[in-house]
């Protein structure tokens, strides 16, 4: 029903181009075993909010989880964004989480720093191109980005190491396009802590640990940005 209702608000003219553009990128990506087919997003990790969870209860039960408050003199903000690449290398291998926390909020400059972090490991493993898709948030469409995929591109077919990014942007509030946003909810609710505060630094560990990444040092923002 959600979905139907977040479907209903949806240009007819504008989504289904988009979505046809998403489906032959995929398409295009099966048949080369050099290129790798991302999904992209971002998602704050909150240390108060609790995930919405089912159980099943008696029909008079109240289940509700603890709510939780945020001491005065601790020092960690109340929640940590975090980008999110969801890999799948081909067919024959298994899909890959790859994860960023950033020291600030998602912004164009810490999105070319993580795109450019992204393709290394992809061209280190011999992939020529990351079919990038990923909604249009104003970070992922500016100018800035545009300009870094287009000059690294044009880079990578003057020689220097590394693969093509081809963007593709799905339309306006369309999640079930992405394959990763329920890799968040099921993470959420993985890694929530119903009656104790976790620090900023448990709640990044957990978030590690249960996709199975390598911690890496959080994504820094831009001193200034514009």
């Amino acid at each position: 029903m959600e979905t139907r209702q977040t479907l209903d608000h949806q240009s007819r003219s504008s989504l289904r181009p988009k979505k046809k553009r998403r489906d032959q990128l995929i398409q295009r990506a099966l048949p080369h075993p050099s290129w790798a087919l991302g999904f992209g997003d971002e998602v704050w990790w909150s240390r108060l909010a609790q995930p919405n969870q089912h159980a099943w209860t008696e029909a008079d039960a109240k289940y509700k989880l603890q709510e939780l408050t945020l001491p005065l003199d601790d020092p960690d903000p109340k929640a940590r964004a975090c980008y999110g690449l969801l890999v799948r290398p081909g067919p024959q291998e298994a899909e890959q989480m790859w994860l960023r926390f950033v020291a600030g909020r998602p912004v164009r400059a810490v999105t070319i720093d993580f795109l450019a972090w992204g393709s290394a490991p992809l061209a280190a493993q011999g992939f020529t191109a990351l079919l990038l898709i990923w909604d249009n948030a104003s970070w992922h469409r500016s100018y800035a980005v545009r300009r870094w995929s287009r000059q690294h591109n044009q880079q990578v077919q003057r020689g220097a190491v590394g693969g093509r990014v081809v963007v593709c942007q799905l339309p306006s509030k369309s999640p079930w396009l992405n394959p990763i946003e329920p890799k968040w909810v099921h993470g959420k609710r993985a890694v929530a802590e119903p009656d104790r505060l976790l620090s900023a630094d448990e709640l990044a560990a957990r978030v590690y640990a249960y996709y199975g990444c390598e911690p890496e040092a959080h994504l820094a923002m831009p001193k200034k940005v514009a």
